[in-house]
């Protein structure tokens, strides 16, 4: 079964294992949490801490900031449904 995500995904996904994560699955709508597992079939990551977060972004400001918060704990992505994954310090 072929996911259509290229295995260095998988590589640099693990190597940020540990790390907070902000994952975006639609233009004002994600998920902040720490990196806990990434899984190949099916293709996801396991997210601790996990918060369900709201996107905004403005003429003024046309990078999307973080505007709502709501804890979520364990949570599964399915990579299949991500825009983008930020490393966040």
């Amino acid at each position: 079964m072929s996911t259509g995500i290229t295995p260095s995904l998988f590589h640099i996904l693990e190597s940020k294992i540990g790390k907070r994560v902000l994952v975006v699955l639609d233009r004002s709508f994600g998920f902040e949490g720490v990196l806990a597992t990434v899984s190949q079939n099916p293709p996801g990551i396991w997210l601790s801490d996990a918060e369900a977060v709201t996107l905004r972004s403005t003429l003024g400001n046309p990078y999307p900031q973080v505007t709502n918060r709501q804890d979520k704990s364990e949570l599964f992505i399915n990579l299949s449904h991500v825009l983008r994954v930020e490393i966040l310090h």
